[in-house]
């Protein structure tokens, strides 16, 4: 894939429901607006509109929740043309959806189950990966998960399996930051060595979330700012890969919005503070 593949877009929000209004009468300075794909699957009815308005002033991207890529169901073909169709309305500047499963024997769990990190499931992940990309005639990006445990059958580690996966489906990474952080302290990994692993060139989108705990484990709540640590980790990233379209999720106790423009402020101080990393870098 060749780097620059995904648009630079600066620095984003996800738009929620209890935005909509303000987005859209004042226009407010941020750089691109991600969607809940499924949020916006059916035409027509005031989602439809309000996404329309969006879009006329702003880039937007879809994430999707119900791709289910590594579940040995077959492809929702509905699902599928729906999103499609979806994407040529809108014509976001990327669609992304998660590395995981929700789904099995025609049921779904509405959850993002974790991936048993074996050859065999990634020859099945990029058989799928391929099989959605033709189908949305598109690449697209796959997001890191946040993860509570661990395959005992497992031969490689998670962000191989990463850096492997986007080789070999020639697709692109929604690295998520905080996922790392949590991952790494539920599981005991270096988050470094996890950031020096991955290809640089796949990253096209990093999201940035808080956290919770809970009995010792960190919790991917999205529900509070961004900590300390998840921040340093963001910083290490900019350092090593450059500046990506970067946005903060708040998806639970969603704030004043200008309480989110303000978190996007501290995006900025961080990718400043990235990129003097990178600049004495590249002088010594």
């Amino acid at each position: 894939m060749v780097p620059g593949s995904f648009p630079h877009l600066g620095r984003g929000l996800g738009l929620r429901r209890e935005h909509y209004r303000e987005v859209i009468e004042t226009g407010p300075d941020v750089g691109w607006f991600e969607v809940i794909s499924e949020n916006f699957l059916g035409p027509g009815g005031n989602p439809r509109r309000v996404l329309e308005a969006v879009r006329r002033d702003y880039p937007v991207v879809l994430h999707g929740v119900s791709l289910s890529i590594a579940s040995t169901d077959p492809l929702d073909g509905r699902y599928l043309a729906e999103l499609a169709a979806l994407a040529r309305d809108v014509e976001p500047a990327w669609i992304s959806d998660h590395l995981s499963w929700g789904t099995a024997h025609g049921i779904n769990a509405h959850e993002l189950l974790p991936v048993p990190y074996t050859e065999a499931a990634l020859a099945h992940v990029v058989r799928r990966v391929q099989a959605v990309q033709e189908r949305l005639g598109r690449r697209i990006l796959l997001e890191n998960p946040s993860s509570y445990l661990t395959f005992r059958d497992a031969d490689m580690a998670e962000h191989d399996f990463l850096a492997e996966l986007a080789r070999r489906a020639d697709c692109g990474l929604l690295l998520d930051i905080n996922n790392v952080f949590v991952s790494a302290h539920n599981q005991g990994f270096d988050p470094h060595v996890y950031l020096a692993a991955l290809p640089g060139e796949r990253i096209g989108q990093i999201h940035l979330a808080g956290h919770s705990e809970e009995g010792g484990l960190l919790i991917d709540t999205h529900d509070r700012h961004v900590r300390l640590e998840v921040w340093r980790l963001y910083a290490e990233a900019i350092a090593r890969f450059g500046p990506r379209s970067t946005m903060i999720e708040w998806d639970e106790a969603v704030p004043a919005f200008a309480e989110l423009e303000r978190e996007l402020e501290r995006v900025a101080h961080w990718e400043r503070v990235g990129l003097e990393a990178q600049r004495r870098r590249h002088a010594a």
